[in-house]
């Protein structure tokens, strides 16, 4: 039973292959690719809008010099939200409930954001580690936590997706197994479990696209501490 029940997690392979490059390069095949024609189709004029609502969304308080990280962010944006989306479909895999891809990117971006404060405003960037106006005796328990705090920061946004993801992915397959054991012995439960099931579905679609946008914005978050 656990075997099956956490099957779902383990990366796929066919004849020893792995197949977790072609779900990573699913999402990219989806999106149509921009026209040069001035009248874009319906997908088209939709996709543009969306990208830039958001991204005029998410770059609006932050300063002049962190504006360059918007094609950067919008894309990763939009390639989590298509995979916790494909996700969800049956006979799927899902990249992000992997906690090694999503430490693969939370670990670089947030490093980046931390060698940018460093190097462009040092002063600034070290002084987080300690307010001002500290009394003498806690200088040194603020440093030792706000270098805890700094260093958890990757591991919060990998452990966030996956976690939320992975719970979403074993409720659903928990009750949605409860419905099938339930239809020849209790038909009215059976049929009460799988509403539950239907609406804990619309909830996870819900989550889906919360955490992809959660990761994103915790990232121009750190960025914004450091531009």
């Amino acid at each position: 039973m656990t075997l099956s029940l956490f099957d779902q997690f383990s990366s796929p392979s066919y004849l020893g292959i792995p197949l977790i490059l072609i779900a990573l390069s699913l999402p990219w095949v989806l999106f149509p690719a921009p026209s040069t024609r001035w009248l874009n189709n319906r997908m088209l004029t939709l996709q543009g809008w969306f990208i830039a609502r958001f991204t005029n969304q998410l770059f609006l308080p932050l300063n002049v010099g962190g504006h360059k990280w918007a094609p950067l962010l919008a894309s990763l944006m939009i390639f989590l939200l298509t995979l916790n989306m494909l996700g969800l479909m049956p006979y799927t895999f899902t990249p992000t409930t992997q906690l090694s891809l999503n430490m693969g990117l939370a670990v670089p971006l947030w490093l980046a954001t931390v060698i940018i404060g460093m190097r462009n405003q040092p002063t600034h960037a070290l002084g987080h580690f300690l307010p001002e106006g500290t009394p003498t005796p806690l200088i040194p328990v603020l440093i030792i936590i706000e270098t805890i705090s700094l260093f958890i920061r990757p591991l919060a946004l990998g452990v966030r997706l996956t976690a939320n993801l992975t719970a979403g992915h074993l409720l659903i397959h928990l009750i949605s197994s409860a419905a099938f054991v339930l239809m020849p012995m209790m038909p009215t439960v059976a049929l009460l479990t799988a509403i539950l099931l239907l609406m804990l579905t619309l909830l996870e679609v819900a989550v889906a696209m919360i955490q992809a946008y959660v990761f994103i914005l915790l990232l121009s978050l750190y960025l914004q501490e450091n531009v």
